[in-house]
């Protein structure tokens, strides 16, 4: 009687390699973050050269909009937990498993907005569109870096974090807060015009 391969005593989980991630090492992040200019290029490109109807102009208004709910709205829940636990409210662990499962929603948001937001017949010629591209990029570029600081954070559990983290923690909600309000209002009075 022969022997499959499958059917040796090698426990699966010995064979199994895990995959790379995307916030594993500095250098995939970096190739997202390429993979992000790309894709904002693109839809810069798209929206120069694609001219949506009405019906369309409609559609992609009311994703817009819902995906700047479902993105900004995750942020804002995914801050609130930061906000509980730097009040004592809750454990550090609780606000990274947290932040850590919104990442989906805040992505799903974000890449939303960017493919809807081509057919909305952006003014790339206006400086006021320009700036807003530039936060929607600073934005794209932080959210890949708070996926590492989750995960370092993460390694730091057990123990109180480090001013460094912090830090680095202060300035990534910051930054995040500063981009996402800085588009939504330039989005707005753009809309006006």
């Amino acid at each position: 009687m022969s022997v499959l391969p499958s059917e040796t005593s090698v426990p699966p989980s010995a064979t199994a390699t895990r995959r790379l991630g995307l916030y594993d090492t500095w250098w995939t992040v970096g190739a997202g973050a390429l993979a992000a200019c790309l894709g904002i290029a693109a839809c810069a490109w798209v929206s120069l050269h694609l001219h949506a109807d009405a019906a369309l102009h409609s559609a992609a208004l009311f994703l817009h909009l819902a995906a700047l709910v479902l993105g900004f709205g995750a942020v804002l829940v995914a801050d609130y937990y930061a906000l509980l636990f730097l009040t004592g409210r809750c454990t550090l662990r609780d606000a990274l498993t947290t932040t850590g499962r919104l990442h989906a929603p805040i992505w799903a948001g974000l890449v939303g907005l960017v493919a809807s937001g081509a057919l909305l017949h952006p003014d790339l010629g206006s400086v006021l569109t320009r700036v807003k591209l530039g936060l929607v990029l600073a934005l794209t570029l932080n959210g890949l870096q708070a996926g590492v600081l989750n995960r370092r954070m993460r390694g730091e559990t057990g123990t109180p974090l480090t001013g460094r983290l912090l830090a680095w923690g202060a300035g990534t909600a910051l930054v995040s807060q500063v981009c996402w309000w800085g588009a939504v209002l330039i989005g707005f009075r753009n809309s006006q015009r």
